[in-house]
């Protein structure tokens, strides 16, 4: 035997124990290669961070109150309990007796049991083993469901929290998460010789170590994308920088543009290039292509120095400024304003401060996925009570910053099965290397926020709703919602698990501005709105109708194919002013600093000038 130019053993001719020698060999190799793994694993293991009980789960208030509830239920109605314990063990011992008759005849009892992605594999319907296993693992889910479901005497909202986190641990103990009873996994085993678990358990060494000890999964490959090359590829220049943002000025694209230039505030919690992919879904790239000179805002990522950074720093420094130097740029007096998420929310109390002052810098306001009014605060809400509040405030203010770390497991959890337990599974079960999927490497591309803020944001806005009730205190002025009169158009996605559609219709009903315009698009908070024309994909609905309530408006709407997209643009163009030539970006007073997309967005600081 010799070795090919990779160390792989080659037979030579003749040789009846090769064979066996090569898989001595592999084997020998691989439990070396485990044996080092293993000590890794356990290295990377011990540099973990100490999560703060209380941003582990919600306090044990919540499950006091729910088990109190339900032994007063018990106590008041014990024949209630009875019935649903005797249908849970009627539905598992039948189960149990079709099971065992069906396997000695080889055969698998049909399921009455919806479709579920998890149980894709056709091994779970016909093998005697797994469908056992998967329905019995439906009736549990149920029985629980059946028990929140069941208790009474809870505040809606802690129903509410109970029903989430129940549901959370019913995920958590799906077959599908363990080896022994997931059949893709053990599939992939054998066909693999084992192969597939070494390799995922050097995914499992690799995303610990890359994450200081903090079990991360790696959504997308790494190595696919690099910003600036294959993302966020539209042609501009940086024109102006500060402590908290760069402004970047995208090149035209046609020989005239729209006299009024726009300015977008992307979410300072992500990085602003989901705007930017790629060239056939870049929103950033459509709107120069139709016409209008556009400025994008790339915040920096902070660190702890900015532990005293606030609500008003990112008005005054952020929104005010970016607006002011566009003007200059352009020789303007107005600009069109677009926020998104949380930019959009800040958006709208600039303009109150705006208002205040008697400056009448933005003509109109586009808001995307946009909550002004938190009194319904949706699918993120759970999370938004005084148990984690309180420790997201004592960990920011520990650390200067609120870490990129909780906010991304946060959101996260709130699409667990898409974002945490199948990549989890593709990854370390089955050994695959993570896809070369933009929009999941954008999404692992977190960045941290202000202590400060993060505080002001969750305390004044999502938990207290200031701005819709009493007023947000900000740059010196209360702004109230009422004080946003100038023209507005608004965007809500239809499965929005941040910032629920409904919940953003209501704020903007609450605006003081009479021309409004509300366009529901279909998908959730990325997809709804990162949604161009080529796809045709999802549709969007609009109403001109007065509504009292967004149901009403719901059921009035009218359903439309494809992009919203067109429909912004052909709103925005009468209020973006006549035509003038192409600008370049930059002025005199504002020259390029550097090419887009910038330093701040891959992680450069206003201290390497």
């Amino acid at each position: 035997m010799t070795t090919d130019d990779q160390g792989r053993g080659t037979d030579q001719g003749g040789g009846g124990d090769a064979p066996a020698t090569d898989a001595k060999e592999r084997l020998e190799a691989n439990l070396a290669r485990i044996e080092a793994l293993t000590q890794r694993l356990v290295g990377a293991m011990g540099q973990g961070r100490q999560v703060r009980p209380a941003l582990q789960g919600p306090s044990h208030d919540l499950y006091m109150k729910a088990a109190g509830a339900y032994w007063s239920e018990v106590m008041r109605d014990p024949a209630r309990l009875m019935e649903h314990q005797l249908g849970y063990w009627g539905k598992t011992l039948k189960h149990y007796v079709e099971a065992q008759q069906q396997a000695m005849q080889g055969a698998v009892p049909e399921s009455e049991a919806p479709k579920d992605r998890r149980f894709a594999n056709p091994l779970w319907d016909t093998h005697p083993w797994f469908a056992y296993i998967k329905q019995q693992y439906l009736t549990n889910a149920e029985a629980v469901q059946r028990a929140v479901d069941s208790i009474e005497g809870l505040d809606p909202r802690e129903k509410k929290r109970l029903d989430y986190f129940a549901g959370q641990i019913v995920d958590m103990f799906s077959p599908t998460n363990f080896f022994a009873t997931n059949p893709d996994a053990l599939q992939k085993a054998l066909e693999t010789e084992g192969q597939s678990l070494i390799d995922g358990l050097e995914n499992l060494v690799r995303d610990l170590e890359a994450n200081g000890g903090d079990l991360v999964v790696t959504l997308a490959d790494a190595d696919a994308f690099r910003v600036g090359e294959n993302l966020a590829t539209t042609p501009g220049e940086v024109v102006f920088r500060n402590h908290l943002f760069e402004l970047i000025q995208y090149a035209p694209q046609t020989e005239d543009v729209h006299e009024t230039p726009i300015v977008l505030f992307p979410p300072w919690i992500n990085k602003y290039y989901i705007l930017d992919l790629k060239p056939q879904n870049s929103l950033i790239r459509h709107v120069v292509e139709q016409g209008h000179t556009l400025f994008v805002v790339s915040w920096i990522n902070p660190d702890a120095s900015y532990a005293e950074i606030g609500m008003t720093d990112y008005v005054e420094d952020g929104f005010i400024q970016a607006i002011e130097t566009a003007k200059e740029i352009c020789g303007t007096k107005k600009v069109n304003a677009v926020g998104y998420c949380i930019a959009g929310t800040t958006l709208a109390i600039t303009l109150s401060v705006l208002k205040a002052r008697k400056d009448k810098s933005v003509k109109s306001a586009t808001f995307f996925t946009t909550l002004t009014d938190f009194s319904d605060q949706g699918e993120v809400g759970v999370f938004l009570d005084d148990d984690f509040v309180d420790g997201i405030e004592a960990e920011a203010r520990a650390a200067g910053v609120l870490d990129k770390f909780y906010m991304s497991r946060t959101f996260s959890f709130l699409r667990a099965r898409d974002l945490i337990y199948q990549p989890a599974i593709r990854s370390y079960m089955m050994g695959e290397a993570p896809p070369a999927f933009d929009l999941l490497y954008w999404n692992g591309d977190g960045t941290n926020l202000p202590a400060r803020m993060a505080v002001e944001y969750l305390r004044g806005l999502c938990q207290e709703d200031r701005f819709a009730r009493d007023g947000f205190t900000v740059a010196g002025h209360t702004a109230r919602i009422g004080e946003v009169t100038v023209p507005v158009f608004a965007v809500g996605c239809e499965s929005d698990h941040i910032a629920a559609w409904d919940s953003s219709w209501r704020g903007v009903d609450q605006m003081g501005a009479k021309d409004k315009t509300f366009v529901l698009s279909g998908s959730g908070h990325i997809a709804g709105i990162v949604n161009p024309p080529a796809k045709k994909k999802y549709g969007y609905w609009t109403n001109d109708a007065p509504a009292k309530n967004p149901e009403e408006w719901r059921a009035g709407a009218t359903r439309h194919e494809g992009s919203w997209w067109p429909a912004w643009m052909g709103w925005l163009k009468p209020r973006a002013g006549e035509m003038v030539p192409a600008r370049q970006p930059g002025s005199k007073a504002h020259p390029a600093l550097g090419p887009a997309p910038g330093r701040y967005v891959t992680g450069g600081r206003l201290a390497a000038e």
